[in-house]
């Protein structure tokens, strides 16, 4: 997955054309300072189930559940981060996963938990 170019157009290329199991890789999001002690781990592919804190943005200090991964955009949705649409109806702000910090895994998958052991 490691890029040895610093062009920002083969970096956006790259983004563009990547396959869905390294995009998985790139949609990761830091973990809380507690849950970093806790797993020896600083960082973690993020997944639906997953409670986050929004860090950035106009939605900052925001906490919920994450919905929706988008792969294709690089998105998320959480629960709490909205936006009003012109008829009024409520629709999910996409934010990008650097812009939150992970609070609690969602650990249902006993796959992660092993994700979690190989890396720590």
């Amino acid at each position: 997955m490691e890029l040895k170019t610093r062009k920002p157009g083969k970096q956006r290329k790259f983004l563009y054309n990547a396959p869905l199991h390294l995009r998985q890789k790139i949609m990761s999001a830091p973990l809380s300072t507690e849950l970093r002690q806790k797993y020896g781990i600083r960082n973690l592919p993020i997944r639906k189930g997953d409670k986050v804190k929004v860090v950035r943005g106009d939605f900052k200090g925001t906490e919920g559940k994450v919905t929706e991964v988008d792969l294709k955009k690089y998105r998320i949705h959480v629960e709490g981060v909205t936006q009003k649409k012109v008829d009024g109806t409520e629709v999910f702000y996409p934010l990008h996963p650097s812009n939150v910090v992970i609070v609690e895994l969602n650990l249902e998958d006993e796959r992660r938990e092993k994700i979690i052991n190989r890396r720590a």
